[in-house]
């Protein structure tokens, strides 16, 4: 008997693949990168696609300073699946890879690797080896990016060091110029001390630090002190009355110029005695109980006047600076001006002005003629001008000094500390200041005489036209866009593109058309080294004719170069004038953050340039955080190494991560958080190689019609166009997530728990040509085919060594996705199948009830009865028959009865019938087949035909 249940096993239809179920990613993916590198695949692609429509991801570039981290890993992985999937939708989708290879990051390196040995350097022999450095990191990262599937145009990216990328630059540069939008001008910026530059407000990171808050007294003078008693505000001008203000920065009070009372908002005077000597502070009505409370006052030890003053009133008062000495010819300084910025939410209502150290102060000097007064030089010290005990000193750690000499001279009211957010440089990771320094800008409100409007007012009105993803995107842009200063584009570094302007000896400037253009030209043959080693003769041209008032002998170059913001922000303009690309393109797909960085300089120069925004949509994803939502860092060793993660688990399983995380909001990442898609990895590969192995046999010429599928085979097919439908709605609306779900979910719980698990019985028994095999072969092969086409833009690696394994020669990236129409999706059916399943799933709980009273060991042991009233649920499971529901069960046999009343119940129990020792199943043909008495029928003619054969 042993014997022949083997040679009956030997008859079952066993499925066979080349696609084996161990996936080894780290040693075949390297061998599909080798094979794509050896057939050139970025360009056949775009050979194969030539003449199709255009869609074009313009590639953001990031720094090419070091290795690729997580971040890279989602934004480059995120862009291929776009990528990927418009090019099998039949689009030509070119992707050129960028590269910010100028700037900070870079420069930064380079000079910590040199050291002391930069003294002794000139300017072109540091750019030369920032070249050098920036040239490494292109050509490791575009490795790491192949490595994870990422198909580019690696042989010709757009790097911002090259002459080509710089001579575009000059290019929008000379638009904006001839649009009037760039001036120079002495204003305070964001400056970084460690780094020694202007800063962006893309290059501040803003941190929680302690900070003093300390309230000072602004003594007044003579005859401002007689118009307070006039005004009620003290009784007697022998009084100390004073102006109270209160700063977060009490290094900023040696550049103090002016002091700033809103015109409506009422103030008060508070008497109290002060070391025995009677003081009057003047503040805000609004602010009198804080203030009171800081100075530790109260009712008991100081009286508040009962007038009340406006701002108005108190302007053109005039004090005296507690520490800093009269200068005779700042005769419009220290007294009180207008500022409708002033606020009663903190503070004392009266704010110190620095014109040379904040913007509003800044808006505020140039109303009354200030000084633009910053007496800190670029390292961070004070210089010559301030009082002796500053000189020299550095502002950032000078604050307990000036609290001192406050206490020391009484004119320190109150001090205490608190906790806020400060920006900091990105690079040095330093607090930055604000300080007044002559730089170059491009302004964002004056108004551009061909459209009639500012660049402000453009981005503003341009908003609406972008199809930002999310939609929360417009909103944060706007808000962006309407509170942003003009944009300073200067910066005091050596490894960038330089500012192309000459000077003469008297200071005036010279930069027009014709010196832009000449420039451009030189540079875009020569490189932008050349600035550093050419003359302006040889920059602008022997023919060039030189404007009145500058020569040959007394002209000088300008030595700060562009910010990298700006450089960056023409990349559209390259690549689309170098490919002949219009504008704009259709995506921008970058980290949130560039909310205020790329998105926005790249739409300012787009928009000053060409009057248009330099993209249609813009899409953001989130940013990498621990398991506990922290932000990742080697510090807190919760970082985690991309090029580690691919090396352990392969980069598709990467790839399957980040399709598998809502990039929308920070992703949490971590090595347990990837290594658990393994596990969605294998049911996803074993689905495919289920497929494959029970279709194998099967050509073209075999396959069933649609209308003579058997019922199940029809819902599985049905299901199967419901998921490309899905899944290419979840694409084209950029739901990748979603796209990850949809697929998972079929694979697991349609196909593997469902579809193919009910399917053994007829792949594995019933006669290899007979029309219930085929029907199912012909819905797997399908669906397999589709579902390999569906997952190519994620699992990149896997999909193409199934789409071999089944027999393609070209690669499945050429491949178009499977279509389908709305009308093919028989939803009528899909829902009367839903009722089945209904009926099923109570069917598999009264089996489940039988397995733990041991009455069966398996389903197969068992055969169950439905019983229902409803006419149509009873039609329903009759057009799949009573052997065909019996299947979708497990079990041996189902019976189906139309009954008069009640609802519908199903009922199970063991089986009478004895086993099958082919397929298991309990028959009442078994016992009956002389031949072959352990067998059922249709077993028995199975194995007949076998042997005949």
């Amino acid at each position: 008997m042993s014997e022949n249940k083997k040679n009956y096993r030997k008859t079952l239809n066993l499925p066979g693949t080349s696609f084996s179920m161990k996936a080894n990613l780290t040693q075949k993916e390297p061998q599909l990168q080798k094979k794509w590198d050896k057939t050139d695949i970025y360009n056949n692609t775009r050979k194969a696609r030539s003449g199709k429509p255009l869609y074009i991801l313009h590639d953001g570039p990031p720094y090419a300073n070091g290795d690729i981290h997580m971040g890279h890993v989602i934004n480059k992985v995120l862009k291929d699946i776009v990528v990927k999937y418009k090019t099998m939708t039949g689009f030509d989708s070119p992707y050129i890879p960028g590269w910010d290879c100028h700037g900070l990051p870079i420069e930064v390196k380079v000079m910590a690797e040199l050291g002391d040995k930069a003294k002794g350097m000139s300017k072109p022999q540091i750019r030369n080896l920032c070249k050098k450095y920036a040239s490494k990191y292109v050509r490791l990262q575009s490795k790491q990016f192949k490595s994870l599937g990422v198909f580019a145009d690696y042989d010709n990216p757009y790097l911002t060091m090259i002459p080509a990328y710089e001579k575009n630059i000059l290019e929008i540069f000379a638009k904006l110029v001839e649009r009037g939008l760039v001036y120079k001008q002495l204003k305070p910026i964001h400056w970084s001390i460690g780094c020694e530059t202007a800063l962006a407000d893309a290059e501040l990171e803003y941190k929680d630090i302690p900070s003093p808050s300390i309230h000072v007294n602004f003594p007044l003078e003579q005859a401002s002190c007689a118009k307070a008693v006039e005004l009620g505000l003290a009784q007697s001008p022998e009084d100390n009355i004073s102006l109270m203000i209160w700063t977060t920065t009490p290094w900023t009070l040696a550049a103090n110029l002016a002091v700033a009372a809103h015109p409506r908002i009422e103030y008060r005077g508070i008497s109290y005695e002060k070391d025995g000597r009677k003081t009057v502070s003047i503040v805000a009505a609004d602010r009198v109980a804080a203030v009171m409370a800081a100075g530790g006052l109260d009712d008991s030890n100081c009286r508040v006047s009962e007038a009340k003053v406006t701002g108005e009133q108190l302007e053109g008062m005039r004090y005296t600076h507690p520490y800093v000495p009269a200068n005779p010819t700042e005769k419009d300084a220290y007294m009180v001006i207008a500022a409708d910025y002033v606020t009663t939410e903190d503070g004392t209502g009266l704010v110190h002005i620095a014109p040379g150290h904040g913007v509003d102060d800044y808006l505020a000097g140039m109303k009354y003629g200030l000084e633009i007064y910053s007496p800190v030089l670029a390292d961070g010290s004070y210089d010559e001008t301030v009082p002796d005990f500053l000189k020299g000193r550095k502002v950032l750690k000078v604050d307990p000094v000036v609290i001192e000499k406050l206490e020391e001279i009484d004119a320190l009211f109150a001090k205490s500390q608190f906790m806020h957010s400060y920006p900091h440089c990105w690079r040095s990771g330093m607090p930055v200041i604000f300080r007044a320094t002559e730089q170059w800008f491009v302004s964002v409100d004056r108004e551009i005489d061909d459209y009639g409007k500012s660049l402000r007012q453009m981005s503003l009105d341009s908003a609406p036209e972008v199809n930002w993803i999310p939609s929360w995107g417009e909103k944060r842009i706007r808000g962006m866009l309407e509170s942003r200063p003009d944009w300073c584009i200067s910066r005091q570094r050596v490894w960038g593109l330089p500012i192309p302007a000459f000077y003469n000896s008297q200071g005036q400037t010279l930069m027009n058309a014709e010196t832009l253009a000449a420039t451009a030209e030189h540079i875009g043959k020569k490189g932008s080294d050349s600035w550093f080693t050419d003359s302006p003769r040889e920059i602008l041209g022997e023919d060039f004719e030189l404007p009145e008032g500058f020569s040959w002998d007394d002209l000088y170059k300008e030595e700060n170069i562009f910010d990298v913001w700006f450089e960056s922000g023409c990349s559209w303009y390259n690549v689309t004038q170098r490919c002949g690309w219009p504008v704009p393109v259709d995506l921008y797909l970058e980290g949130s953050d560039q909310h205020r960085g790329w998105f926005q300089l790249s739409l300012l120069p787009a928009l000053g340039a060409v009057g248009k925004p330099p993209f249609k949509n813009v899409l953001t994803h989130g940013f990498t955080v621990d398991s506990e939502g922290r932000k990742q860092s080697k510090s807190l060793g919760n970082y985690v190494n991309a090029q580690e993660e691919a090396q352990k688990y392969g980069a598709d399983i990467l790839r399957l991560w980040v399709s598998s995380v809502n990039y929308q909001e920070d992703m949490r990442c971590s090595d347990e958080l990837i290594g658990r898609l393994q596990d969605a990895y294998r049911k996803i590969r074993n689905t495919l190689r289920y497929l494959m192995g029970n279709t194998s046999d099967l050509d073209a010429s075999q396959k069933v019609a649609y209308d003579d599928m058997l019922p199940l085979d029809k819902w599985a097919y049905q299901k199967y166009l419901k998921l490309v439908s899905d899944v290419k709605d979840s694409y084209e609306s950029f739901n990748l997530h979603k796209v990850f779900n949809l697929i998972y979910n079929f694979c697991t719980v349609d196909m593997s728990n469902i579809y193919l698990d009910v399917l053994k019985d007829r792949l594995y028994c019933d006669p290899a040509k007979s029309l219930s095999r085929r029907s199912a072969q012909t819905a797997m092969s399908e669906i397999l085919s589709g579902l390999v086409r569906l997952l190519a833009p994620i699992l990149v690696h896997t999909a193409e060594e199934a789409w071999a394994a089944l027999g393609n020669e070209d690669t499945v990236h050429l491949a178009e996705m499977p279509d389908v129409d709305a009308a093919d999706i028989d939803s009528e059916l899909l829902n009367q199948w839903d009722c089945v399943f209904e009926i099923r799933d109570e069917a598999l709980r009264c089996l489940e009830g039988l397995r733990q009273k041991q009455e069966i060991a398996s389903n197969q042991e068992a055969d169950m009865a439905v019983k229902t009233s409803d006419k149509k649920t009873y039609d329903i499971l009759q057009s799949i028959g009573e052997e065909g529901f019996a299947m979708l069960c497990i079990v041996s046999g189902a019976k189906f009865e139309l009954a008069d009343g009640g609802e519908t119940t199903v009922l199970a129990a063991k089986s009478a019938n004895l086993r099958c020792e082919r397929c298991w199943n309990h028959r009442s043909s078994i016992g009956s087949i002389d031949a072959y008495p352990d067998l059922c029928q249709r077993c028995a003619d199975v194995v007949a035909q076998c042997e005949q054969v």
